[in-house]
């Protein structure tokens, strides 16, 4: 039953603790320990019940109690300390990082979109890795000073909680969010209102008001459908979970947060000047982009795509096809029909932005492909999901050699300060001195590392297993007794784990590339290691997909070898795995082991945040490890072999996590020296802080993205946009022409010239090469020279790229359309060659011409001459090879 109207009863709070409020309400708490210990203060159980939540702690918390610390010095002076902090953070963005690098005097707005976002615990609409990603890459650009706004959605009742059933079989609960005890404002107009988007699904507008939720500097807007405006239910719904419901549901969740997302900034008087999209789940914002251009300056949609598409950036986090969003088409066009026709568009070129084969009828829509062509700037989360990325994605290009696939890399990180315990801060805070918290980037700060006294650091990561130890059995108790389990059970369970033992952590979604059940292949040779005189236990945690019955079976699994194992003390599943939990897991284990189907795992961060604890990787080379790992940083299992038997690929992994573990891991962990340190076990601590630290913060990320997208799209937004946009209509125009007049280019004879018969190192070597441009003006394209080494098939690899020059006309030259471009170039390398000839789009504002998808190959050997002779002929190449 819903209410008439609706008040919001709040604590009455005495006037010497009223700025608590305006703490509890910016997420900056949940990186800076000292706040976090002012609340638990406050009401260490309650700190505790209510998921580290101090807007709903403050509002359970027992009024004497509040009157009392009102007149408690010592709390009062730590509030002092706190607020001291708080306002200097707050009020000196102009000495952050950002303004420092750029001296910016106006700041134009990033937009970052995700769909999920993991702050905090207590504002629970993450799933996994990508809300992690996203919920870090909000904090650190708060850090830095970078001028940017998050938008997504608010869950109703967020990813599932997790528990299971006596058999060990994964069981999903809802529980619902009460937005108003939680740490988000809901927007107000000026009247008081509370601030509305709408957008079109079939038949019907959907409503969404938005709340914000201050993440330090930063704020994050999110949308939310459950209001009285939308009197249809499933509309009520379309907030209510993540992830949750059929293929409808989340194609309009996606148009909820692309397009109601603008729509939402707009409303709150905000002009994004670049966007940002985290997965392509945002990508309908680029048709929401274009549509707002078109209306405000009368352009064509495929004007104002050219030029919004400037200032798009996509980040891809997948590396399987299945784990993008396909749309059928006649899904697409029952909800964008007429979103399509305000944009000119017709269904068959509306479908083709979401598509490879704009013929093929029965191709579904694909977000990643609208995401792709609607963004200057894309990349993939590390070194080898770049190269899966652009392997994947090579079909939207087609022409385009895979090295030069327009898709990068940036390497993910984390928000060190919301990851290392408190206890490691502080060592820290000793031994490296504030720069640590300012820049964690900083590689001269963590070089300090070696100033550590082994023991200290020993010490300091001894007391955070012994905390993991106690947070698991109590974890297991109360697991136990929602389960019904015998009492006796229950007792042994205060005896689980050894407080001393080597304790190693797998922690992450249960999918079943990532392979939980690795590790138990040989029952009888994993549980002698866990039952020896040097014992070793291991933790695992996570949750399957509700659809996922293969990843709920791994679970069982696990849960079923535990109750069997020899030592039922040894190994352990945690439920219901959440951000508490994990940082429980990343500050207290000894190693993280992370096994997944390489080259299957984009990136991985639950690694990094282990990294700077002082926790050691023993992982597949995959991800941020197989750029990262070093013999004396961490272990590999395998040495990054591709497989095209999995069942091959897992008894070969499988035996070398024995082996990796009997003869290292275990003996490195318990030789001590007569001090009780193991020496060789804290060095490699001490050479993984200081080469990884640094690498994998989340702010070299960010200032990443900054340096090679964010800044380069506002500049260029920038310059578009002045005049009415006269220089972005005239860049639009340009494309419209060159893709009109694209296919009559054509390149003709291609000449080499040699200075003697045969090649030698360091040679310089002539080239030229007939051009027919037709109506397509010469500073329009680049003609180039692709030249390099032939690969054992035949293909040039390693090419080198040369811009090829105008030649000047000489009598008896075709007609005016055709032209003549030479090179001299030396070519270094010995071995057989070849080279080819090829013309791309060239433009002052084209930042990277191969995205356009037009590019022309000379046509075949035929057309090439060499001179002279038959050793120039055998060194020539095949154009095919390319």
């Amino acid at each position: 039953m819903r209410p008439v109207a609706t008040y919001t009863v709040v604590s009455a709070i005495p006037e010497p603790l009223q700025r608590l409020t305006e703490l509890a309400y910016n997420i900056r708490w949940a990186w800076d320990h000292a706040t976090i210990d002012l609340f638990k203060r406050m009401d260490p159980g309650l700190w505790e019940e209510t998921k580290h939540n101090p807007v709903q702690m403050m509002g359970l918390i027992n009024q004497d109690k509040l009157n009392a610390l009102s007149r408690d010095d010592g709390f009062l002076a730590h509030l002092n300390r706190v607020l001291e902090s708080y306002d200097t953070y707050m009020q000196q963005a102009n000495r952050a990082w950002y303004a420092q690098e750029f001296q910016a005097e106006e700041q134009p707005l990033v937009a970052y979109f995700s769909f999920e976002f993991g702050l905090t615990e207590s504002v629970p609409i993450y799933s996994g890795g990508l809300g992690m990603l996203a919920g870090d890459h909000l904090k650190a650009a708060s850090d830095l000073g970078v001028p940017l706004v998050g938008v997504g959605l608010l869950y109703q009742q967020g990813y599932f909680r997790q528990y299971l059933n006596i058999d060990g079989w994964q069981q999903e609960r809802y529980p619902q969010n009460n937005f108003y005890t939680m740490p988000i404002h809901l927007m107000r107009d000026e009247a008081g209102e509370p601030v509305q988007v709408g957008v079109k699904l079939p038949g019907r507008t959907v409503y969404a008001q938005v709340w914000r939720v201050q993440v330090g500097r930063v704020s994050l807007f999110l949308l939310d459908t459950n209001i009285r405006e939308n009197p249809i239910i499933e509309d009520q719904d379309l907030t209510s979970q993540l992830y949750g419901g059929d293929h409808e549901m989340r194609i309009k969740q996606e148009i909820l947060l692309g397009i109601g997302g603008l729509r939402a900034l707009h409303a709150l008087g905000m002009e994004p000047a670049v966007c940002h999209m985290n997965e392509g789940h945002s990508a309908f914002l680029a048709l929401e982009r274009a549509y707002v251009l078109m209306q405000r300056h009368a352009m064509t949609f495929d004007e104002a795509l050219a030029v919004t598409s400037a200032s798009n950036i996509f980040t891809t986090h997948t590396p399987v096809p299945a784990g993008n969003d396909y749309f059928e088409p006649e899904l697409v066009e029952q909800y964008f029909e007429g979103y399509r026709r305000q944009l000119g568009l017709n269904q068959e070129d509306f479908l083709s932005l979401g598509r490879i084969d704009r013929d093929n009828p029965e191709e579904y829509f694909c977000m990643t492909i609208l995401a792709l062509r609607s963004s200057t700037y894309a990349n993939g989360v590390s070194r080898l999901h770049g190269e899966v990325a652009r392997k994947m994605w090579q079909d939207v290009y087609p022409g385009v050699p895979l090295a030069e696939v327009p898709i990068g890399s940036i390497t993910n990180g984390v928000h060190s300060l919301s990851w290392v315990s408190g206890e490691m801060a502080g060592l820290y805070d000793r031994y490296l001195g504030p720069r640590w918290r300012e820049d964690p980037a900083d590689q001269g700060v963590w070089q300090q590392v070696s100033d550590i006294p082994s023991e200290e650091l020993w010490r300091t990561h001894v007391r955070s297993r012994e905390r993991l130890v106690s947070f698991v059995r109590e974890q297991v108790v109360c697991q136990l007794e929602q389960r019904g389990a015998p009492t006796s059970e229950i007792d042994e369970s205060g005896e689980i784990l050894d407080p001393d033992a080597l304790t190693i952590g797998f922690a992450r979604r249960f999918a079943t590339y990532k392979r939980a059940t690795l590790l138990l292949r040989d029952p009888e040779r994993l549980t002698q290691m866990m039952c020896s005189d040097r014992p070793v236990q291991f933790i695992f945690a996570g949750k399957a997909h509700p659809l996922d019955t293969a990843g709920k079976e791994f679970i069982r699994e696990v849960v079923h070898f535990a109750r069997k194992a020899g030592c039922r003390n040894r190994i352990i599943f945690l439920e219901d795995y959440d951000m508490a939990m994990a940082r429980y897991l990343v500050q207290g284990v000894d190693v993280w082991m992370n096994t997944p189907r390489r080259p299957m795992e984009a990136s991985g961060t639950s690694g990094m945040k282990a990294t700077m604890n002082g926790v050691l990787n023993f992982s597949v080379l995959d991800g941020w490890w197989a750029e990262s790992y070093r013999r004396d940083l961490g272990w590999a299992i395998g040495r990054g072999e591709d497989y095209e038997d999995p069942e091959q690929q897992d008894y070969i992994e499988s035996n070398a996590i024995y082996e990796m573990l009997e003869k290292d891991l275990i003996p490195t962990f318990y030789d001590r020296g007569s001090d009780g340190l193991p020496r060789s076990w804290v060095k490699r601590m001490k050479a993984a802080l200081s080469e990884l630290c640094p690498v994998y913060s989340m702010n070299r990320v960010v200032q990443e993205y900054t340096r090679s997208y964010y800044r380069p799209a506002l500049e260029q937004a920038a310059r578009l946009a002045e005049n009415g946009h006269e220089q972005g209509r005239a860049f639009a125009q340009w494309q419209l022409r060159l893709q009109n007049e694209w296919d009559t280019l054509q390149i003709g004879d291609v000449t080499c010239e040699f200075n003697q018969g045969e090649v030698h190192a360091g040679e310089t070597l002539r080239v030229s090469a007939g051009v027919h441009l037709g109506h397509i003006s010469p500073d329009s394209v680049s003609v180039q020279l692709y030249e390099g080494v032939l690969d054992a098939d035949g293909r040039i690899s390693q090419a080198a790229i040369y811009a090829m020059q105008p030649l000047a006309n000489e009598d008896g030259q075709q007609d005016p359309g055709w032209y003549r471009y030479g090179i001299e170039y030396i070519s270094e390398a010995t071995g057989r060659h070849g080279y080819t000839v090829r013309i791309v789009p060239n433009y002052p504002e084209l930042k990277h011409p191969l995205r356009l998808r037009l590019i022309t190959w000379a046509a075949g050997e035929n057309d090439m001459t060499c001179t002279p002779g038959e050793p120039g002929q055998e060194l020539s190449p095949t154009p095919a090879a390319v």
